[in-house]
């Protein structure tokens, strides 16, 4: 049950653009999750930048791709289960 509260918890604070809209609100980051013809936009706060597990991420898409992003936003190197799994243990 405490998982399922957590997994709500975390798409309230995750906010998955379902448009083409390219604007970020204040206090938020766009990444990109999934597989490279899959990718979804999420936006995440910006706090997780502090965060060590949302850093090893960060630390994995540098190896991965670089500086240089297909998408033009920054993409995340992992599905978006384990993406929903490492934002959940944030909050």
């Amino acid at each position: 049950m405490a998982f399922l509260r957590s997994l709500f918890a975390t798409k309230q604070i995750i906010r998955r653009s379902l448009t083409t809209e390219t604007s970020t609100p204040k206090g938020f980051l766009a990444v990109y999750v999934g597989e490279n013809l899959k990718k979804k936009r999420f936006l995440v706060p910006v706090y997780y930048l502090n965060k060590p597990s949302f850093q090893a991420l960060l630390r994995k898409a540098e190896e991965e791709f670089g500086f240089d992003h297909p998408t033009g936003g920054l993409s995340l190197p992992c599905d978006e289960a384990f993406f929903f799994t490492v934002t959940s243990e944030i909050r």
